[in-house]
């Protein structure tokens, strides 16, 4: 069984944010981490794999990594063979450079293809990241891929042939069950990823890490010029901006008709009543 992941490396956005002169991040001058969701996305995976070796000490499961970046998303790879993956895929050309969702979905499906799905494949993503927060990649990789898909999955249960998922919504939340081949993304409730573990950081250069580049899924058929890279990008990014610092709230002690009058006296002295 091969479970894979899609990764992402993106910029710590708590900084600030660098834009290149065409409109895209210059993120080679940025502090990076590991995309917050992808973690738990992660964690489902090898969760899973933990699971089934449980029931069948015999059976043959892969958790493999994938993401689309440049050469220094390497660490980001390291660190997840170090957390329990068993291979790692970086998929990296200076012609998938600037591409936006639907462009990066294109690629990932084709790395996917490349890897190879098997029936029972399942295919993890985080929710969103949190330099786009987009959330379409991994619906649209599920789309290319011709696969069922659902999204925000905060609970998992794994039957032989099909998954019993619990999908939030604003309002409440659906059971649904979901044939494999599938592709899920996950939300951060739906479990605390682990961390890397000493016998991982030991071995993990010892695991299978390869490059895709363009030459290698070129022949794929959803690897065109002009839907891939910018060129393949129908989205413009107008602006981008670090989010303002937000002031330091204030908390109101004492009862809640002292906190209301509290609040009264707040408002009257900022003339917002």
């Amino acid at each position: 069984m091969k479970i894979i992941v899609c990764v992402k490396q993106v910029p710590d956005t708590s900084g600030k944010v660098a834009v290149k002169a065409d409109g895209t991040m210059d993120r080679a001058s940025m502090a990076t981490i590991i995309n917050p969701d992808d973690l738990n996305a992660t964690e489902a995976a090898l969760s899973m794999k933990d699971d089934i070796l449980r029931q069948n000490p015999e059976a043959s499961v892969k958790v493999i990594v994938v993401t689309m970046g440049p050469a220094q998303a390497s660490s980001m790879l390291h660190e997840l063979l170090a957390m329990g993956a068993d291979e790692a895929v970086l998929v990296s050309g200076r012609e998938f450079g600037g591409s936006d969702t639907f462009a990066t979905s294109q690629i990932l499906a084709a790395a996917i293809r490349r890897i190879g799905m098997e029936p029972d494949t399942v295919i993890f993503c985080g929710r969103q990241a949190i330099d786009g927060d987009t959330a379409q990649v991994g619906p649209q990789i599920a789309e290319k891929l011709d696969i069922p898909q659902v999204s925000y999955v905060q609970e998992i249960r794994r039957e032989e042939n099909t998954l019993t998922v619990k999908r939030m919504l604003e309002d409440g939340y659906e059971r649904i069950i979901v044939d494999l081949p599938c592709l899920l993304t996950c939300i951060r409730e739906l479990n605390t990823p682990r961390y890397m573990t000493v016998r991982g950081i030991l071995v993990h250069d010892q695991k299978p890490y390869t490059i895709f580049d363009y030459e290698a899924l070129k022949d794929d058929s959803l690897i065109e010029t002009d839907t891939i890279g910018l060129k393949g990008s129908p989205t413009n990014v107008f602006r981008s901006f670090s989010a303002p610092v937000k002031g330091a709230g204030q908390m109101l002690k004492g009862s809640p008709a002292q906190a209301v009058t509290q609040l009264f006296d707040i408002l009257e002295t900022k003339h917002m009543i």
